[in-house]
């Protein structure tokens, strides 16, 4: 249940990455509830984790899951470059993820 946990979790870091640029600084009453709820439950679905995963290794997977998704919902709502050399950055972290999973 760990990893479902975890990547739960990392499902929410994007949604509330990506939900920060629709609260427009917290102005916006509805996309800052979800939010912050988005963060809560990120959180805890990442302490729920914990319980069984090395801190170092399900922290590295969180970030990353999020950061990966954050890029690629930045590229397809936000129209940000999908460079080369971003596309490649991105797969290097993808291979990080998998790297850390395979190995615990």
């Amino acid at each position: 249940m760990a990893w479902t946990y975890l990547f739960i979790a990392g499902l929410l870091e994007i949604g509330w990455a990506i939900g920060l640029k629709y609260t427009e600084g917290f102005s916006k009453l509805w996309p800052s509830i979800g939010t912050v709820l988005a963060m809560v439950l990120s959180i805890a679905f990442l302490g729920l984790a914990l319980k069984s995963l090395p801190v170092g290794t399900a922290y590295a997977i969180w970030t990353g899951i999020g950061a990966v998704g954050t890029v690629l919902l930045g590229i397809v709502l936000f129209a940000e470059p999908a460079t080369a050399l971003r596309l490649g950055c991105v797969a290097l972290i993808v291979t990080g993820i998998v790297g850390l999973k395979l190995v615990t």
